[in-house]
């Protein structure tokens, strides 16, 4: 007899759903921040844990991404990146001293020639991840400045580990830690675009997070809640910096990612032998992403490679959430246009009931049929002169 094939471990679950010879994409701060801002999302959080590439299999479904960094924008902001960290961080740790001083004493001096700015280098990420663990540990003992180039830090999001690398991290004399996050978007007249500077509070609560779970297990050390954001002054590329408040993106964000259902009840839920590898055809991979539960949002748009393709699927369903997040909340149960539309109407709901049968307590359908009533006798008594009136074409 046979003995029974033992059952697969969720790395090689994972890896069969990614493809035998796809590397798995690594999860960034970025990533991270837009699936906590959409966590219902069951669809994103299992592609993101497994590691698939979603502008490959966007291209693959014929709904490629439309957003990302041009080139320019990239070579520019390695460029200003540079610039500041320059001279071993000397520009860098002023601008941290001149916003969120040394400490909560005050009494440590400013940052000279002599921080520290210790090598992280190591095999890998979680090697890396280890190294800059110690290097925040010995840098606390040691009670000296300390500026960290691109730490490795580890996260654990919906049950898998997620490394990710924030531009920098600031040790205070006191043994507080600061994030630092260097953005090319310029800071015109004393104020910035307020979507971006979002984006990157958003982006540095997730790097907060990271760094309290490593806080934790390091006697007197303290993670800022407040994060130093660097940007180029005016049409200039000299950098300029400001304090950032993310207490709330961090509360958020961390409630967020509790929500996440873990990746291996959502790989679990999976008939057997699904696989999102891109050497399939787009529809086999777009059967593949369809049996994976999504929750479109107008938002998507500019944060998922995959926005185009689900937002087609929502248009196509009449789903409500196609509509944006805000409509969907107000119309409760009713999850499709047409249910919407009926029960405004009073009309047989695409079942067949009437609404008034089917659920005469519910509010929403109440709601709408007495705004439509209003609506209705609202053009009724309109005066005729601010009606549109059809005149010919004179031509």
């Amino acid at each position: 007899m046979t003995p029974p094939n033992p059952p697969k471990t969720l790395r090689q679950r994972l890896a069969d759903l990614r493809g035998p010879d796809v590397a798995p994409r690594p999860l960034d701060a970025r990533a991270l921040a837009a699936l906590a801002a959409n966590p219902g999302c069951g669809r994103r959080a299992l592609l993101d844990g497994a590691g698939v590439d979603k502008t490959v299999l966007a291209a693959s479904l014929g709904s490629p991404a439309a957003f990302g960094q041009s080139q320019f924008a990239i070579v520019r902001g390695n460029s200003f990146e540079a610039k500041v960290k320059g001279d071993g961080g000397a520009e860098l740790l002023r601008l941290v001293y001149e916003h969120l001083g040394a400490g909560s004493g005050g009494a440590a001096d400013p940052p000279g020639p002599d921080a520290l700015t210790p090598d992280l280098t190591a095999a890998g990420p979680q090697g890396r991840a280890a190294r800059t663990a110690l290097a925040l540990r010995e840098a606390t003992a040691a009670g000296a400045w300390t500026l960290l180039d691109h730490p490795m830090l580890a996260l654990e999001v919906a049950g898998s580990p997620a490394y990710l690398e924030p531009d920098a991290v600031v040790v205070h004399p006191d043994g507080r830690w600061t994030v630092v996050e260097i953005k090319s978007f310029p800071v015109i007249d004393g104020s910035a675009d307020a979507a971006k500077v979002g984006a990157a509070a958003r982006q540095a609560a997730v790097y907060v997070l990271a760094l309290e779970t490593t806080a934790a297990k390091v006697a007197g050390a303290e993670v800022g809640h407040t994060v130093l954001l660097v940007c180029p002054k005016d049409f200039s590329n000299l950098p300029t910096a400001a304090p950032v408040d993310i207490r709330r993106e961090r509360s958020v964000t961390r409630r967020q990612l509790e929500r996440l259902t873990r990746v291996e009840e959502l790989a679990g839920a999976l008939p057997e032998g699904l696989t999102f590898d891109p050497a399939c055809s787009a529809e086999e991979l777009t059967e593949a992403v369809s049996a994976v539960s999504a929750s479109y949002a107008p938002e998507c748009l500019a944060a998922c490679e995959l926005a185009f393709h689900c937002r087609e699927r929502a248009r196509g369903a009449g789903e409500v959430t196609a509509l944006g997040r805000s409509v969907r909340g107000e119309l409760g149960g009713l999850t499709t246009i047409e249910a919407a539309l009926a029960a405004a109407s009073g009309a047989a709901a695409p079942d067949g009931t009437a609404p008034d049968d089917a659920a005469p307590e519910d509010p929403t359908a109440a709601a709408l049929r007495r705004a439509a009533r209003l609506r209705a006798e609202a053009l009724e008594q309109a005066p005729a002169r601010i009606r549109p009136k059809v005149v010919a074409c004179p031509c």
